[in-house]
């Protein structure tokens, strides 16, 4: 073997070593906001198809808020807008059911995702230019943990939370800049929220604290008066947009009904 056959011996395996991560770097990235066929066979279902906003409103039911989220690098993403801030909703409405999805957020960061939504507000602050619009309903808490001072202030506003009524039992690293998996399930009465493959809080939707705040967030009652409605058991899910820069991927979700 001559020297030059043995140099483009060389460079045709290293060419086809690239060509090979190439492949396996794709195929990784292919996995993102793609479901297996056992997941479809169980009856999971895409939330986001990491391209479009398709089967995404604005939380009043609005066109898609593209003044303050966006799809990008294959997320759903939340951006701050000075102007005004909206959440997002999805057309679906859901009962029980168990949704898994990944996010990550900037360093201070604050968000979260709504379940059983009672009551949505739109409203016009002085000097801005766009309404804002948010979901009133459970929220599983996300935030960096220890550099958002609404996350410092309470245990019951860490990330995986039920944000202001419970705080999870186990807590889990957040790291600003990294992808997390939340878990939330819902099934009848009880429900449970998940960090990074982690239980970290359970409870009922009948204990006094929940149930209660459930109602309270049904309607604005009148001052001095309570609501007497019945809770919304079927709802959308909601993204929220806090003012801070969020991603959200691999949303999925299967009816537990």
């Amino acid at each position: 073997m001559t020297q030059q056959t043995a140099v483009m011996g060389r460079l045709v395996r290293l060419a086809g070593a690239g060509l090979l991560l190439t492949f396996a770097v794709a195929a990784q990235g292919s996995a993102e906001n793609r479901l297996t066929a056992d997941e479809l066979s169980a009856g999971w279902r895409l939330l986001f198809d990491g391209t479009t906003s398709d089967g995404w409103l604005e939380v009043t039911g609005l066109a898609f808020p593209q003044s303050c989220w966006s799809v990008e690098n294959g997320c759903l993403r939340a951006r701050p807008n000075p102007q005004g801030f909206q959440d997002l909703r999805t057309r679906a409405l859901y009962g029980s059911f168990d949704l898994q999805f990944e996010w990550r957020l900037t360093a201070g960061g604050n968000s979260g995702v709504k379940y059983l939504v009672q009551r949505t507000d739109r409203w016009q602050r002085k000097g801005e230019p766009e309404f804002s619009a948010r979901a009133r309903g459970l929220e599983y808490q996300i935030a960096d943990d220890l550099g958002n001072p609404d996350a410092r202030s309470s245990p019951m506003r860490a990330t995986a939370s039920l944000y202001s009524f419970l705080a999870p039992y186990r807590r889990v690293e957040v790291k600003p800049g990294a992808f997390h998996r939340s878990r939330i399930i819902v099934k009848g009465d009880q429900v449970e929220h998940w960090m990074d493959g982690v239980q970290v809080l359970d409870f009922k939707l009948s204990q006094p604290v929940v149930a209660d705040a459930l109602r309270q967030m049904r309607a604005k009652p009148q001052a001095g008066a309570t609501s007497a409605l019945q809770p919304e058991r079927e709802t959308f899910i909601s993204l929220q947009n806090h003012g801070s820069e969020i991603e959200f991927r691999n949303l999925k979700i299967k009816r537990l009904d």
